[in-house]
């Protein structure tokens, strides 16, 4: 992925009325194993990660990676949220060319139902607004993903097309800060 361009990273840790986003620590590895092998995190993302192998790939400790904020309820690991450029070369862009930030989340199944990813998205948004001003965010899920799709609706993305990826139908919107007037 692009890195997400001229911002200060890692911002310091981000907090809300129940989470903090940071970076990840050493301390995170355990509930990174278990959300990125997880079969029901993976249903609609190509399925999980096979553990051995991904136990094996992932460091013990964690590479900065700007855009890349871990959820922590309570000073334990609960999800990420990631800010990337897409591709310029994917074949789907609000502004065909360019690269503009993809938000994307993922939590472990016992976060779900909550309200986390919701509160640690919009968080996270409003970092961006204030990060890199006027730049819309886009945010691609399957239309199979019913709870993704709410989410999306929740956080102000609004459809801008579906496409045919990965043998699944794609909902493809966008997200534009609002300006507040004076």
């Amino acid at each position: 992925m692009p890195e997400l361009g001229p911002v200060a990273w890692p911002p310091a840790p981000i907090k809300t009325d129940r989470l903090v986003l940071r970076e990840p620590e050493a301390r995170d590895r355990a509930a990174i194993i278990e959300l990125f092998t997880s079969p029901e995190v993976g249903t609609y993302i190509g399925g999980p990660r096979q553990r051995d192998e991904f136990e094996r790939a992932l460091p013990e400790t964690p590479k900065r990676r700007p855009g890349l904020f871990v959820a922590d309820l309570n000073g334990e690991m609960i999800g990420i949220v990631t800010l990337e450029r897409r591709d310029p070369q994917h074949p789907v862009h609000v502004r065909p060319g360019t690269s503009e930030v993809e938000l994307g989340y993922m939590f472990l199944p016992q976060a779900w139902g909550h309200g986390y990813a919701a509160e640690a998205c919009a968080a996270a948004l409003d970092w961006c607004a204030g990060a890199l001003p006027g730049e819309p965010v886009v945010l691609t899920a399957q239309t199979a993903n019913e709870r993704s799709l709410r989410l999306a609706a929740k956080l102000g993305f609004t459809e801008v097309q579906r496409y045919e990826d990965w043998g699944a139908e794609q909902w493809f919107g966008m997200w534009a800060p609002v300006a507040l007037s004076g």
